[in-house]
């Protein structure tokens, strides 16, 4: 009797989007000053290591960038939506309450052989979450070809007279296609939350009676939100380790959740890696939310410093309060 292949994911094509209006720490200090807020370059910088973000415009959703990510890494696979089999997008500015931002991108994209397609919604922590539902389901056999987006416009929900705040959050989207394969790609995940801590970064607002209850802008607690970001940061970090049977050692690529530098500088720190292994591109970039993992892993990618057969580490947190990782060799 022929025992049956192990059926494990690997990521196959990689891909990102920006939009084009970039916005530097002068830009924005110029913004904020004329409605009477100070703020400047060397504040943003040194308290966050972000030097520029992106804005969409008016007529830009998540969706439009998340299709346009999506198209580069099918090319990066070279695979064509007529290959993809399950779509999923993390986003917590999705384009609309319902349907999900996932289904309008199957339709731009053109996929119309009846696909599953959702969103998840975790965050920060989005893009580990749906990768992780997404290496499931390839393994169990209901997908061979996946899109795993990040896409985000936060520059919708942020309040421009709280410099603690504005100064953070860009706009973006990443994303990879997961593909079947024979041999391992996606080594463990680990995925937590703590719904103890939902205030301390929050959206507190909903649509009901066809208004705005509550308040629809990006609330939080950045000192509360550092304290447990470096602490579970490492924890999950290790936890993915372990399942895998590697160590600290083994990872070529630290790809955290483009935060803040300093939460960066201090996950390394405990996991014993240089800087030189951590991908960084919050500088430019801003905190781009679920976008933020894919966008720096494809310019990992993009740049040539990560290579096929690298093990890399994926790790966020977010909103909820949610963390997790996932370790993978590329």
């Amino acid at each position: 009797m022929t025992t049956p292949t192990p059926r494990h994911s690997r990521i196959s094509g990689t891909g990102s989007a920006l939009p084009p209006h970039r916005l530097s720490n002068a830009d924005l200090v110029a913004r904020l000053a004329a409605d009477g807020i100070e703020s400047s370059d060397d504040w943003i910088v040194e308290r966050t290591g972000i030097r520029a973000r992106h804005f969409v415009d008016d007529t830009q959703n998540a969706s439009d960038l998340a299709v346009e990510a999506a198209q580069r890494a099918l090319e990066a696979a070279q695979l064509t939506g007529a290959d993809i089999d399950l779509i999923i997008v993390a986003t917590s500015t999705p384009d609309m309450v319902f349907p999900s931002t996932a289904t309008i991108v199957q339709r731009k994209l053109g996929i119309q052989h009846g696909c599953p397609a959702f969103d998840v919604q975790a965050v920060c922590s989005g893009f580990v979450y749906a990768l992780t539902v997404a290496d499931a389901m390839v393994r169990a056999g209901s997908a061979r070809n996946a899109l795993v987006i990040g896409a985000e416009v936060f520059s919708r929900i942020l309040d421009f007279k709280d410099r603690t705040t504005c100064v953070l959050f860009g706009d973006g989207a990443g994303a990879v296609v997961l593909s079947a394969s024979d041999t391992p790609g996606i080594l463990a995940t680990d995925l937590h939350a703590d719904g103890r801590h939902l205030d301390i970064l929050c959206v507190p607002g909903t649509v009901s009676g066809g208004r705005i209850s509550g308040v629809p802008l990006l609330r939080m607690d950045g000192q509360a939100v550092f304290k447990l970001a470096v602490g579970v940061l490492e924890k999950t970090a290790r936890a993915s380790l372990e399942k895998a049977g590697r160590t600290e050692a083994d990872i070529d690529w630290l790809i955290p959740h483009q935060a803040n530098i300093r939460i960066m500088q201090g996950t390394a720190r405990k996991l014993k890696l240089p800087l030189e292994k951590v991908i960084v591109t919050v500088d430019q970039h801003g905190n781009t939310s679920a976008a933020s993992i894919p966008l720096a892993l494809d310019a990992g990618v993009r740049d040539s410093r990560i290579r096929r057969g690298e093990t890399l580490l994926l790790e966020g947190v977010g909103g909820g309060f949610t963390w997790g990782s996932v370790l993978l060799d590329f």
